[in-house]
């Protein structure tokens, strides 16, 4: 998509994100819709994080997308690093557009530029056209991941 700019979140985006996050059958049960402190802490961490990138998709100067890009060192693989994709979001009004592929491709490239080895994301299981969607973007469930909630 020509019209949609990618680039790294500023702290006036986050009222933005944090409608992404909650504009969502899952995230209406945990994500806000107001800015508070937790939210102003956690974007500062990542802000401040270099191996850590909240992304947002722009287009005509508003916001339609984000995720989260964390680059994790490690040894396995040779000692390759791995990117970990999370909280992908597209605006209710947007989707089915093919803005959620070119932001999956976009941020796949970011992590094979930067020498990634692996891309990696986890998504909830009861998510299942988003699993169709990873699927067709050549992701597979290679895995059972599993979560513990503190």
């Amino acid at each position: 998509m020509t019209d949609v700019i990618y680039r790294e979140a500023v702290r006036a985006d986050l009222p933005a994100v944090i409608a992404l996050l909650a504009d969502d059958v899952l995230g209406k049960a945990r994500d806000f819709t107001e800015v508070d402190e937790a939210y102003e802490r956690a974007f500062a961490a990542i802000d401040a994080d270099p191996r850590n990138q909240l992304i947002v998709a722009e287009r005509a100067g508003e916001l339609v997308g984000c995720l989260q890009i964390t680059y994790i060192p490690g040894l396995g693989r040779h000692g390759s690093e791995r990117s970990l994709i999370e909280s992908v979001r597209v605006r209710s009004d947007q989707r089915g557009r093919g803005l959620g592929r070119d932001l999956m491709t976009w941020a796949v490239e970011q992590a094979r530029q930067r020498g990634c080895a692996l891309v990696q994301l986890t998504t909830d299981k009861t998510r299942e056209d988003a699993h169709r969607f990873y699927l067709g973007l050549g992701f597979v469930a290679s895995h059972e991941g599993m979560k513990l909630a503190l």
